[in-house]
């Protein structure tokens, strides 16, 4: 048996923040934030609002695009690093919104590579006869993990969510997926801040070595990508569409020249929100697929690097 994607949905907050609003917070422009990194605009949660909440609207989308009732979900695994509360789990939590008790749900902490994480996990459950009809969601709030006076970092990040709803089926959708991890490398991208003793201890804030990050996930990328497509005999050309995860245009545009790509075969939609962590990869997927770009038997690479680092990559028939 194998797993398929039946159903994409995604949800992005109201509250646009371009990079005109950033530079009345810190010595910033347009220019210098787009030739750097492709971002003009990013999305922010409202006050009140959850990562939950950003689930279940990309939920309730993903479940209506795959036709099912939310009955017929028996696993929901929420990739998040911003999660609603340290416990009980997001997933749990949006399984009480979901109105579906009963069938396993849990949390997966990959960071930006969270969603291949959960969607690998999910396979595997599939594929073990664990699971018929499996809930996949990406969804991040890092607007509330971001300081706003650092300039590096802040005009990096967006919220928003996706989800995928993957189902059993005897036909490959879900043909292969490779993870990876390497943690010597968790001081040069981390939020150090941890809570204890009923107080924040430490910086609660996302640090980054930029240069550091720029140059590791470049090569970890590319590798990921030509491992897969050689672990399943899959020729660069038969990739229809490359998915990756939206962190900076110059690292997504490196990934497509080593492997021949053009960028007309490569969603991004970076320009208009941001790195969303764990939430970029299923809301690219899900805009392309609304809007038409990928068809039935397409073949779709997916491949992101969060921190850890841990990073993978998926090859996809849809």
């Amino acid at each position: 048996m194998y797993a398929r994607i039946i159903g994409t949905g995604s949800y992005l907050p109201e509250k646009i923040l371009t990079n005109d609003d950033l530079s009345k917070l810190v010595d910033t422009s347009d220019a210098w934030i787009t030739e750097r990194t492709g971002i003009r605009e990013r999305r922010v949660a409202a006050e009140g609002e959850k990562t939950s909440d950003l689930a279940l609207a990309a939920s309730r989308k993903a479940i209506e695009a795959a036709g099912i009732s939310p009955s017929e979900i028996d696993l929901i695994i929420v990739a998040t690093t911003t999660p609603d509360l340290i416990f009980p789990s997001t997933a749990c939590i949006l399984q009480q919104k979901l109105g579906i008790p009963g069938c396993p749900a849990f949390d997966v902490q990959a960071v930006c590579s969270g969603f291949l994480y959960a969607l690998a996990t999910a396979d595997n459950f599939i594929r073990a006869g664990s699971s018929r009809c499996a809930l996949v969601i990406g969804a991040e709030i890092f607007s509330r993990i971001l300081d706003w006076s650092d300039r590096t970092t802040c005009v990096l990040f967006g919220d928003g969510a996706g989800a995928a709803v993957l189902k059993r089926d005897q036909v490959p959708g879900v043909i292969a997926t490779e993870l990876h991890a390497d943690g010597r490398y968790t001081d040069i991208l981390r939020v150090p801040g941890n809570v204890a003793e009923g107080a924040v201890k430490g910086k609660p804030y996302l640090e980054m070595d930029g240069p550091a990050v720029f140059k590791f996930a470049v090569k970890a990328l590319g590798d990921a990508a030509e491992s897969i497509l050689a672990s399943q005999r899959v020729a660069k050309t038969e990739v229809d569409w490359m998915i990756p995860h939206q962190a900076n245009l110059r690292i997504i545009e490196s990934t497509a020249r080593r492997l021949d790509l053009p960028m007309s075969k490569v969603v991004v939609t970076l320009p208009y929100h941001g790195n969303t962590s764990a939430a970029s990869i299923p809301l690219a997927l899900d805009t392309a697929v609304r809007d038409g770009r990928v068809k039935k038997n397409d073949l779709l690479l997916l491949e992101g690097i969060g921190g850890g680092f841990a990073w993978g990559s998926a090859l996809v028939r849809w």
